[in-house]
């Protein structure tokens, strides 16, 4: 399913995990202990980040990604280049919730870098969207009748 396990050496994927690694401090998690930091980079070039956030419902949960997306989408902005997930888990990484996978194919395409990463050491697992939602109901099919 991933086709790439390195290290994040490349400046601009290592600024985008740092980031992430950065607002995961700032998630708000009680019930799970489970948090979980995202950063996507915008077209420009610019980084927009988010946390997870729960409620004692669970319903009105908010995940990092979505977190990050509607913020960027608050700014304005609709246009991405690449998403890092940062969350702890001693053995695997964490990839995107369906509901996060969905919100992210509504504005990226499906070739869009996904980092999933943990935060110490750095390790980077690489994958895309489409590798992750390969059938994506995307906005055009609802103008396609």
């Amino acid at each position: 399913l991933f086709p790439r396990n390195r290290r994040a050496t490349d400046a601009k994927v290592q600024e985008l995990v740092e980031a992430a690694i950065k607002v995961r401090n700032n998630a708000y998690c009680p019930y799970s202990n489970f948090s979980v930091g995202a950063a996507l980079r915008t077209k420009s070039g610019e980084i927009i980040t988010g946390c997870n956030v729960e409620n004692g419902t669970f319903g009105p949960s908010v995940c990092a990604e979505r977190a990050a997306i509607c913020t960027a989408i608050g700014q304005g902005v609709r246009e991405f280049e690449a998403v890092a997930v940062v969350a702890y888990q001693e053995k695997e990484f964490t990839s995107p919730c369906g509901t996060c996978r969905q919100t992210l194919a509504e504005f990226c395409s499906k070739n869009m870098p996904i980092y999933l990463a943990k935060p110490s050491p750095a390790r980077v697992m690489v994958t895309s969207l489409g590798q992750l939602l390969p059938h994506a109901f995307c906005p055009a099919f609802l103008h396609n009748k």
